[in-house]
């Protein structure tokens, strides 16, 4: 299996990073879309890349893959109160080291857990950058749109 998920992950984060160091206060409280600001999406991002941090984690300890479905609207909807009570600078904080931890995790994945996983059709559970692009993308438009 080809690892090019692991540049486009690093690419990703290294996007996050550059967005995360140079986002003012005031950048953070941005609305991007309905109910969420730039600080919630980087809140959304970090638990998202926690969740699979640990399910990772626990299909390595467990010694193989089983499939751990979510209702993903309803898990957000249930998270925003918590994501927007966040203080903004944290939520970007927390959005980097999760995305620094499930990295270094995917990393060192033993190849026929990412073959598990890929069978099952959830690529998106080692290649973070799909997830990250889209929101980074989503805030970067919000912060040059009002630039």
């Amino acid at each position: 299996m080809s690892t090019e998920f692991i540049i486009a992950n690093r690419r990703e984060r290294e996007r996050l990073h550059a967005l995360v160091v140079h986002l003012t206060d005031e950048e953070l409280m941005r609305p991007v879309g309905n109910h969420w600001t730039v600080a919630v999406a980087l809140g959304h991002l970090a638990f998202w890349d926690e969740r699979t941090l640990f399910l990772l984690r626990k299909w390595q300890r467990e010694g193989q893959f089983a499939p751990s479905p979510i209702d993903i609207d309803v898990t957000n909807d249930a998270l925003l109160a918590l994501w927007r009570a966040i203080p903004p600078r944290a939520a970007a904080n927390l959005a980097l080291a999760a995305a620094e931890a499930v990295d270094r995790e995917i990393e060192e994945l033993p190849p026929d857990l990412i073959d598990a996983i890929a069978k099952h059709g959830e690529n998106f559970r080692f290649d973070r950058s799909i997830h990250r692009k889209h929101h980074l993308d989503q805030i970067e438009a919000v912060i040059t749109q009002t630039a």
